[in-house]
């Protein structure tokens, strides 16, 4: 069989070729439109780092008072930091669909072990718990560990630091919405990033995270406030803050179509 060859030339007219004809065709394919008017996205000034709250923020601690959380005169701060004291404190603003940022830090030296050592939790609507717990190198239940939905799902990782240094989470959380007789119309949903690794991804919550029985849904209002337990352990935090999450709004103003130079079709349903 006779064997054909091209040359270098040859084979770099023939590659032109062919990215020429993808190129025109490409340009002589419709456009989708979805025909939805949408509003333009509100501008969002970042923080100085990841850590710094946006423009947009509420920010319920910054290391000077504690004016911004119900039982806050029953504890302290040091040198900047929120220090866990007697009985849980909540935040006076209510949240419902939100990005909430932590800084809390383990007590130096770690005493106890398992649930007693450096516990605390961020409960989400007063209600809906993600541990805090000192789970470095500090054995417990998986589902009750640092990043855990309390008694619900182990994190998918132990993204924890040791005792005396900073952990940081942030929480992107999906309130549960109710129908007017009170049974559940959607469920609540959290993710949550530990020290810059994903530990919770979307994860669908069965209900509340009690210690004595299953989790259930009960009706509730749209917003609730935070809430950091108090679990007889001096656990710091700094650099707490909020933001309120709205999905992008836009309207179906037509409906779906291809548009190729001056032709429009209807895209039908």
């Amino acid at each position: 069989m006779k064997k054909s060859f091209c040359t270098l030339r040859q084979c770099l007219a023939g590659a032109a070729l062919v990215a020429t004809t993808i190129s025109c065709a490409a340009a002589q394919a419709g456009e989708y439109l979805n025909g939805i008017t949408w509003k333009k996205p509100a501008i969002v000034t970042p923080g100085a780092t990841a850590a710094d709250p946006p423009s947009d923020a509420i920010v319920l601690f910054d290391g000077t008072d504690l004016s911004h959380w119900k039982n806050g005169e029953r504890w302290t701060i040091e040198e900047g930091d929120m220090i866990a004291g007697k009985g849980p404190v909540v935040s006076k603003e209510t949240f419902g669909d939100c990005h909430v940022h932590i800084e809390w830090s383990a007590p130096t030296p770690p005493k106890g072990k398992g649930q007693g050592r450096g516990n605390s939790g961020l409960f989400l609507m007063g209600i809906y718990e993600i541990q805090i717990l000192d789970s470095y190198d500090n054995e417990t239940y998986h589902d009750g560990q640092a990043g855990a939905i309390y008694k619900q799902t182990p994190p998918m990782a132990n993204a924890m630091r040791p005792p005396g240094q900073w952990n940081t989470y942030d929480v992107l959380w999906t309130a549960p919405k109710f129908n007017d007789d009170g049974s559940l119309q959607s469920p609540a949903y959290m993710t949550a990033i530990h020290n810059g690794v994903v530990i919770l991804n979307h994860f669908e919550l069965k209900g509340d995270t009690p210690y004595n029985r299953p989790p259930k849904y009960t009706k509730h209002p749209e917003k609730g406030p935070l809430q950091l337990q108090d679990h007889g352990n001096p656990v710091r935090f700094r650099n707490i803050w909020v933001r309120n999450l709205e999905p992008a709004q836009g309207e179906q103003t037509r409906k779906p179509f291809i548009r190729d130079g001056n032709k429009e079709t209807p895209i039908e349903d």
